[in-house]
């Protein structure tokens, strides 16, 4: 035994070298440091544990699980009688309630407070050098600034004010007589204050109120206090009723991030919002996000940078006192010091408030020390525009002189190398390239590196239509011609991302500045271009095709037959297989009608090796409908714009399917569908122009639609939007037909901008329900994915013949040896009885596939008719017409209740159709089979 704890010790100590190592090369992981405090537990060294806690704490917000440790730990250590160990605790406690709310962590301050005082008080050996600290007075306002910091919490926060409330009770009560009248209006102060706060517990609070009327209030004056206190309190009871089903669904739902979001959205939507409830909400949120991030749950940082972010921006939109906000930003970077899109925020605050402790270049160098930031495209983007857009207006208020100019070309191009080094594919949307290039523009000093800059990203980003028509706009601009020309000519075959925008726009020049022989050279180019790439594109839908089919029919079920060997060519037997439904010939009528003369047309059994199978090329995926590819967006549109307005905008670009205006919360936006593809790069140059005298912006509808599947079956309307609003402005959720399946687990979330698509490409893999991650894409109509329940109805079992005595486990047991089963569905009557018919719903299809050979299989002495389901088939309205269903799709039959006794009923023959049908699916299944094999004529031989 001692030489077993020796070795497990060993290995904790190799473990905490190894995690140490990890911590010393990054430390800006918290799972390296939820490792390290694991580990050390696993050591039984508490000296181990407290570091390990204590290094948390220097690089990370905290929750209680690190800061109550910490805390017993110095409460168990200090001095509580001394000066330095009471302040030593008093410090920690500042530090720990500084990082999260923590309702534990501040009744412990509170305990601690109310003790020492008493300790104090009754002993009087408090240390002189504390001066006025554990005072009356001084621990009166100590205990008001912890309740404060809780006081929101609607359902916890009473634990505070009952401490705070006995605490006073029991100095009024030893106070003399001639002081109690002050501490009774005091105390009488704080009972009207929390009556008038919302909380769960108002019935305990005036029913402390009316005894402290009773005790110290005259006789003749409780009625009317009372009266008052309960009118008083009528609008707090009022704003926790309303709230009271949010808590219960919250707590009921194990306090989920999804839960605090959909709670704080329903906080935000009304016009007028509740500072006290949102700010604690908030607070409540971003505390439960972070104890799952510290268990390394997935998505808890995604969902911790959104309720932060959310955080700041609604005390932001309410003028808080900018000295609160300013701690609040402070606690945000130490919580998410990765977000670069908090540190922009910041960076704007800091400018707004004109701080200069910290000042916008401190606080910028700040956020690039954290190594995360530079792994993370998005966050570095944010960041460095924030900061340039901060020298810009410098620079245009004539602030800082002629270095002002110079450190805004400083942050820009230290800001895109440090973008293209985070990622190969650095930012498609060359947002820092754009900005620089404006910045070159508009200053007559930069105007020739404006060309540069445009040049430096073509080269980088090769194949960015963006990269390459910004260039040559530049060139234009300077008048190179000749250069612009050379430019176009050399990339209109290139593998660009869209060689449309750039055709567009190199004939658009050449209309501008070119010859007739400009012009046809071009035309000509463009067309053996636009030949070359429709060549690639038909190849590559062809090979996405044909990757297509091969899926589904790996998916596709062959049709067993279960009668035994059946004789097929040259009088070999087939594998044995079960029977196949009835319905099934509804779907595939090549099974039932016209399979043999097929058979014949294209095998004989003389001559085989003369007889090839015929095959055709694939042709191109034709699309009925290229909505995301042939839209754009028309946002900043006038209030009173028109439809008119904006078919008369781009009518000159291409036909125009339809025109949609939609009034969103703060904006209006359009979206105009043309008829092809080809009409978008013309509409594209209508951005900026005016509409009724205001500028529009138009942007691609392409990749500003998401794709998203796989999410829970409850999952509404609200629910998705919910979910995704955070990411941006959303402009429709598309929801499919509910044909197929009542249940649909995937639809359409349409953006207004790519951007915002993007952005919430980081929930795909999230798991909102066990085992099931969901699915985020960039919708792409060229390369449609297959519906994660189209094969449903090959994933279920139909079961006739259940016995009336069998159970849901009993089905269970039988078909869980053939694969995971997902549910099983047995039929009851009114007295919850077995109507004789189930269903068994798989995991996957090739699972119901096999388990068709459970058919005929005896249960509760009763055998088992299994065929595949279908769940478009029509339900009978009727008992007599269920009763018929179910004999109709039953392979054996009975004879009818009323003609043979219970008792003395039997099982017959197969019908006719029945051994019809097995002959007809052993036949599928032999031109199935043959139809997969490589050599199917070898095979054919040997039958």
């Amino acid at each position: 035994m001692d030489s077993e704890m020796t070795m497990d010790e060993a290995n904790a100590l190799d473990a905490l070298s190894s995690i140490l190592t990890k911590l010393t090369e990054n430390p800006y992981e918290i799972a390296n440091h939820a490792e390290h405090v694991r580990v050390a537990q696993a050591t039984g060294l508490q000296d181990q544990v407290e570091a390990a806690l204590e290094m948390v704490t220097g690089f990370w917000a905290a929750g209680d699980y690190v800061w109550l440790p910490l805390i017993e730990k110095k409460l168990k250590e200090a001095d509580l009688d001394s000066a330095e160990g009471l302040l030593d605790v008093l410090g920690l406690f500042e530090r720990a309630e500084a990082d999260y709310l923590s309702i534990p962590v501040l009744k412990k301050h509170l305990e601690f407070l109310t003790e020492r005082y008493t300790h104090f008080t009754e002993t009087e050996s408090k240390p002189e050098d504390l001066g006025e600290l554990f005072s009356t007075e001084w621990t009166r306002n100590a205990i008001s600034d912890v309740v404060n910091k809780g006081i929101g919490h609607l359902t916890e926060s009473q634990e505070l004010w009952d401490i705070q409330r006995e605490w006073e009770q029991n100095v009024l009560e030893q106070v003399p007589a001639a002081e109690r009248p002050t501490l009774v209006s005091h105390l009488d102060d704080l009972f009207i204050l929390r009556l008038k706060q919302p909380h769960a517990d108002y019935e305990s609070t005036f029913q402390a109120y009316s005894t402290f009327t009773t005790s110290y209030k005259p006789p003749d004056a409780y009625e009317t206090l009372l009266v008052q206190a309960s009118k008083m309190r009528s609008t707090a009871v009022k704003a926790w009723n309303r709230r009271e089903s949010l808590e219960t669904s919250l707590r009921q739902g194990g306090y989920s991030l999804e839960g605090y979001n959909y709670y704080i959205t329903s906080e935000l939507r009304p016009k007028k919002q509740d500072l006290f409830i949102l700010t604690t909400l908030y607070e409540r949120a971003v505390a439960e996000a972070d104890k799952r991030r510290w268990k390394g749950e997935p998505g808890a940082e995604e969902a911790l940078r959104t309720f932060w972010i959310g955080y700041l921006d609604f005390l932001r939109q309410n003028e808080l006192d900018d000295e609160q906000v300013a701690r609040i930003f402070r606690r945000a970077t130490k919580s998410i010091p990765g977000s670069g899109e908090l540190w922009a925020r910041y960076l704007r605050f800091l400018e707004r408030v004109e701080s200069e402790d910290p000042s916008v270049p401190t606080a910028y160098d700040t956020a690039l020390s954290f190594p995360p930031i530079h792994k993370d495209v998005e966050a570095l983007v944010s960041l460095i525009l924030a900061r340039a857009g901060y020298e810009k207006r410098r620079v245009d208020a004539e602030e800082g002189g002629e270095d002002a100019l110079e450190t805004l070309v400083q942050v820009l191009i230290e800001g895109i190398a440090k973008v293209r080094q985070a990622a190969r594919s650095g930012d498609p949307r060359l947002r820092l390239e754009k900005f620089f290039g404006s910045v070159c523009m508009e200053n007559d000093a930069l105007q020739e590196h404006a060309i540069s800059v445009w040049q430096d990203a073509a080269k980088h980003y090769k194949t960015s239509y963006v990269a390459w028509t910004e260039y040559t706009n530049v060139l234009v601009r300077h008048q190179q011609y000749d250069t612009a020309r050379d430019t176009f000519k050399d990339i209109a075959s290139k593998n660009i991302d869209w060689p449309e925008a750039i055709w567009e726009a190199w004939l658009q020049f050449e209309h501008l500045h070119g010859s007739v022989q400009d012009i046809e050279e071009c035309m000509d180019r463009i067309e053996r271009a636009r030949n070359q790439i429709n060549v690639r594109r038909a190849k590559e839908a062809e090979k996405a095709a044909y990757a297509a089919m091969q899926v589904e029919a790996e998916l596709q079920p062959s049709v067993p037959v279960s009668a035994g060997p059946v004789s097929g060519v040259n009088g070999a037997e087939s594998a044995e297989v079960a029977p196949v439904d009835v319905d099934m010939q509804q779907e595939r009528p090549s099974v039932s009608a016209g399979l043999k003369r097929k058979a014949e047309d294209e095998v004989e059994t003389d001559g085989l090796e003369s007889k090839k199978a015929r095959t055709e090329p694939l042709k191109p995926i034709q699309l009925k409908r290229d909505r995301e590819n042939s839209t754009v967006f028309v946002a900043d549109l006038p209030t009173n714009a028109s439809d008119d307005d904006l078919v008369a905008l781009f009518k000159d670009c291409g036909p125009i399917r339809e025109v949609k205006i939609t009034q969103l919360a703060n904006l209006a936006v359009a979206t105009v569908e043309f008829m092809d593809r080809e009409s978008v790069p013309a509409a594209l140059t209508k951005d900026k122009k005016r509409i009724h005298d205001q500028e529009i912006a138009v942007h691609l509808g392409w990749k500003s639609t998401l794709y998203v599947t796989n999410f829970p079956e409850s999952a509404d309307d609200a629910f998705i939007r919910d979910l995704f609003g955070k990411y941006g402005v959303l402009f429709d959720v598309r929801w499919p037909s509910k044909k197929f399946k009542s249940t649909r687990r995937f639809c359409y979330v349409q953006y207004t901008s790519p951007a915002s698509a993007e952005a919430a490409l980081e929930l795909q893999g999230r798991e909102l329900e066990p085992g099931h991650r969901m699915s985020v894409l960039i919708s792409n109509p060229e390369r449609k994915k297959e519906r994660s329940d189209v094969d449903a109805n090959d994933r279920e079992l139909y079961v006739a013949g259940v016995s009336k005595f069998a159970t849901k486990d009993d089905l269970m047991k039988v078909f869980i040896t053939y694969g995971p089963v997902k549910d099983v569905r047995l039929a009851l009557d009114d007295k919850q009885r077995p109507k004789g018919f189930a269903f068994v719903e798989f995991e996957q299809a090739k699972d119901a596939v096999s388990a068709l050979a459970a058919n005929n299989y005896e249960l509760k002495k009763r055998r088992l008719a299994v065929t595949l389901a279908d769940t478009r088939r029509s339900k009978p309205q009727t008992t007599a017409g269920r009763k018929v269903e179910i004999r109709s799709r039953s392979p054996w039959k009975s004879e009818p209740q009323s003609s043979v006794s219970r008792r003395s009923r039997k099982r017959t023959r197969p019908s006719r159709s029945w051994r019809t049908l097995q002959r007809q699916a052993s036949c599928y299944c032999t031109l199935n089979l043959w139809c997969s094999m490589e050599k199917p004529l070898s095979f054919l031989k040997k039958l």
